[in-house]
């Protein structure tokens, strides 16, 4: 990991858990005095079936969904992309954590939240702030130029979440942010 990157960016396969190792680094750092914003993904599932997502801000709790089965556009997949409800909560919720929090966490940099051009407003924001920035960024994300734009900023590291190293993700986020903020 470069030791000059002051924001982590996550990444692996859908389902490896990116959202999970945030989650609990988030948890841990708030054990140590920290504030952190931003907001995080979760999958709906109707009777065992992923029926969408829903995004949650880590400081309200306010949730929307992100995208779920139906009809109308954008979409992605199965899915249609509810850009209006990731701006009021999700965009929202980077702009306030830039505001008050000490740490921003974004979930995630991916093709749905790409139709938002003021998510990417959000994103290039939080990154070029002096807080650090914990993401979570779509293994496919070097296909999109905004994405490549993203994982070569020098100012950025990358971690890829596996299996074996599932464990030790959130300790090394937490260490990581923790050094940052000079903790």
């Amino acid at each position: 990991m470069k030791s000059s990157a002051k924001n982590l960016l996550i990444t692996g396969r859908p389902g490896i858990g990116k959202t999970t190792a945030v989650l609990k680094a988030v948890e841990k750092l708030r054990r140590r005095g920290v504030h952190v914003g931003g907001f995080i993904s979760r999958e709906v599932r109707e009777a065992g079936v992923r029926t969408g997502f829903v995004i949650v801000d880590l400081s309200t709790g306010e949730e929307a969904y992100l995208a779920r089965v139906g009809g109308g556009l954008p979409r992605v997949g199965k899915y249609t992309v509810l850009v209006s409800e990731l701006e009021r909560v999700g965009v929202r919720a980077v702009f306030k954590a830039l505001e008050s929090s000490d740490v921003v966490v974004i979930d995630e940099i991916g093709p749905m939240e790409l139709y938002s051009q003021l998510f990417k407003e959000a994103v290039v924001k939080a990154l070029n702030s002096f807080k650090p920035v914990i993401a979570t960024i779509h293994f496919r994300a070097r296909e999109d130029p905004f994405g490549r734009m993203v994982l070569s900023r020098e100012d950025v590291a990358v971690i890829s979440l596996l299996p074996h190293n599932r464990d030790t993700v959130p300790h090394l986020i937490v260490e990581h942010v923790l050094t940052k903020l000079g903790f």
